[in-house]
């Protein structure tokens, strides 16, 4: 009987490739399908051909397929196949991620019978709004699938969010309306301290206080969301279409979406279905952030009561010039400016700094947010 092999021997063997094999020992049964299917994929890294690493991958992965000679050992196909048996749920979604965006394996995307079988997600739609370009109308059909599945999941995320976000949003006005949600917690404390017993430890609660909404203000207010679709904002392009069609659902709310490049397009129509906005957005291109501002700040109707948030890396092919006068022109008529970097679940930005520092000098609230936040910014800015 073969002794079992070392977990930790096999993992780091798995990590360091073939290489590792004389200190790590050979692997064999699932580990050996693993390999090959790290293989195929990371095989095709330039830094370890010119280094003279060969990172394995020349077993079969299942005992149906005779060996074969690297990163072509494998179809996509039979690829994906292996990865989601082999591998669990978070492991699957990491190695999906670097095909598509790290190897540009647009086989992932644009083959019906990867389409077929392969699980919708975050990176896939990514992926998808990046190639729909190289699609045919039989393969956009199968695409279109990822793209109402994940929209669908981000809108059932996103719309608890927006609703907890303004939900949260309270005035100091005492209310008879008697709703736990609307409890005045301190104000109901302070005015029941006569009513405290110490011999039980007890405070008794003879005349509860609560606040009323702010929901009647809603109608005064604007939201302008700006975006940026070049191709390195696919994520805030994706989150501020399902933010814009959760914000379209509040009542008195006005909401716009607008994408650009170095031409600007109202998207507002097409707010209530996220879906088909995004299979409408032409990813790529160049950046006119100034246009796209001054457009937007042509449809404020009431300054002192509009938020314009412009979604952007801040790197402007246009005239930087132009964009911090217009942000300067609508922060001094009292509208509130965010100059977003980000807008997805991860706010890690990479953006131009310089230009991003003149827009604060001149009002802008510059930064990253999640789309739970951006409600939230908005809705702490109606409750005011």
């Amino acid at each position: 009987m073969n002794p079992r092999p070392d977990p930790s021997l096999e993992r780091w063997r798995l990590v360091l490739g073939a290489p590792a094999e004389e200190s790590c020992g050979a692997l064999g049964g699932d580990a050996a399908g693993r390999d090959q299917a790290l293989g195929w994929l990371y095989g095709r890294d330039p830094d370890l051909e010119r280094r003279g690493v060969r990172r394995g991958g020349n077993r079969p992965a299942t005992g149906e397929r005779g060996a074969g000679d690297g990163p072509s050992a494998l179809t996509t196909v039979d690829w994906l196949d292996d990865v989601h048996r082999l591998f669990p749920k978070e492991t699957i979604e990491r190695l999906e991620r670097d095909a598509v965006e790290r190897y540009e394996i647009h086989e992932v995307v644009t083959d019906p019978a990867v389409l077929e079988r392969i699980e919708p997600n975050p990176t896939l739609l990514r992926a998808v709004l990046r190639t729909k370009h190289l699609m045919n109308p039989e393969v956009l059909a199968l695409a279109r699938r990822i793209v109402e599945q994940v929209v669908q999941e981000l809108m059932r995320t996103m719309a608890t969010r927006v609703r907890q976000a303004f939900h949260g949003t309270r005035s100091r006005r005492p209310s008879r309306w008697k709703q736990a949600r609307n409890f005045d917690f301190h104000t109901t404390i302070r005015a029941n301290l006569g009513h405290y017993r110490p011999q039980e430890g007890r405070l008794y609660i003879e005349h509860p206080h609560f606040v009323s909404r702010t929901r009647r203000q809603l109608d005064r207010w604007q939201m302008i969301l700006i975006v940026d679709q070049s191709g390195s904002m696919v994520g805030s392009v994706i989150h501020s279409a399902v933010t814009a069609a959760c914000l379209w659902g509040l009542p008195g709310l006005k909401t716009h979406l607008i994408a650009f490049d170095t031409s600007v397009v109202d998207l507002t129509s097409d707010v209530t279905d996220p879906v088909e906005l995004l299979m409408k957005v032409q990813l790529g291109g160049g950046t006119d952030i100034g246009r796209a501002v001054e457009y937007g700040a042509g449809l404020i109707e009431n300054p002192r009561r509009a938020i314009l948030a412009v979604v952007t890396d801040f790197y402007e092919g246009g005239d930087p010039y132009r964009l911090v006068r217009t942000v300067k022109q609508m922060v001094e008529q009292g509208t509130h400016v965010l100059g977003l970097a980000a807008l997805d679940e991860e706010a890690n930005p990479s953006y131009d700094r310089e230009l991003a520092r003149r827009l604060a000098n001149v009002g802008a609230h510059v930064g990253a947010m999640t789309p739970g936040e951006l409600a939230g910014f908005v809705a702490e800015r109606i409750g005011r």
